[in-house]
C-alpha cells in the first residue's frame, strides 16, 4: 500500500505574506508555490545585456524596463512570476501598494535554461496570455544563437524565429530593436 504526502495548496495571499519575507524567489502556480534556482553565467549576462539595451532605448519614452526582480501576476487567481526581463510602456500598475507585484507588462521576456525550456514555452506561456496587457513574449536560448519571438495579432500569437548573429529582433510593442550579435555579444560559449 501506498501513501500519498498532502500537497499544501496556497491562496495569493499567503504567498504574498510568504514571498514578501522570504530570502530566495518563489514563483505561485495554481496554489502551489515553486522555489527558484540561479541562473547561469550566460543566463546572467543575456539577461542583463538585453536589459541594458532595452533601457537605452527607452529612456526617453514613458517606459520602463525590469530585470529578474520584478514580480508580475497574470490573473487575480492566477500566478505569480519573476520574467528575466519586462516592459511596460503606460502608467504602471501594482498590485497594492507594495510596488513589487506588476499587472500590466506590455512586453515579457524569458531567458530559457535547460531545466526550464518546456515549462516556458508551453505552462508558463499560457498563464502569461492572461494579462490582457502582453502584446509580446520572447524565449531567448542561453547555450546557442535561437530567439523566439511571438506577438500578438489581434486574438492569434504570431511566432517568428531568429538563428543567425546578423538578425536583428524587431519588438514592436515598444518601438525598439535587438541585434543578436548584441544579445550574444559577451557569451562566446554559445554554439553558432
Amino acid at each position: 500500500m501506498s501513501s500519498l504526502a498532502a500537497q499544501t495548496i496556497f491562496t495569493p495571499e499567503e504567498y504574498l505574506v510568504s514571498e514578501r519575507k522570504a530570502t530566495l524567489k518563489s514563483e505561485y502556480i495554481n496554489g502551489e508555490i515553486l522555489a527558484m534556482s540561479g541562473a547561469s553565467n550566460a543566463h546572467n549576462l543575456i539577461t542583463l545585456d538585453i536589459g541594458t539595451e532595452l533601457n537605452i532605448q527607452l529612456r526617453e519614452r514613458e517606459c520602463l524596463v525590469y530585470t529578474n526582480d520584478m514580480r508580475i501576476r497574470t490573473s487575480p487567481m492566477g500566478s505569480y512570476f519573476y520574467p528575466d526581463v519586462v516592459v511596460v510602456c503606460s502608467e504602471p500598475q501594482f498590485e497594492d501598494n507594495v510596488f513589487d507585484t506588476l499587472l500590466n507588462p506590455i512586453l515579457v521576456i524569458e531567458v530559457l535554461s535547460p531545466s526550464t525550456e518546456v515549462y516556458d514555452k508551453g505552462e508558463k506561456f499560457r498563464h502569461y496570455q492572461e494579462l490582457a496587457s502582453l502584446q509580446e513574449y520572447i524565449l531567448v536560448s542561453q547555450d546557442r544563437i535561437r530567439v523566439e519571438q511571438y506577438r500578438l495579432l489581434k486574438t492569434q500569437w504570431v511566432q517568428t524565429e531568429f538563428r543567425s548573429p546578423e538578425d536583428v529582433l524587431p519588438l514592436a510593442s515598444i518601438g525598439c530593436e535587438l541585434p543578436l550579435q548584441d544579445i550574444y555579444r559577451r557569451v562566446p560559449e554559445v554554439i553558432l
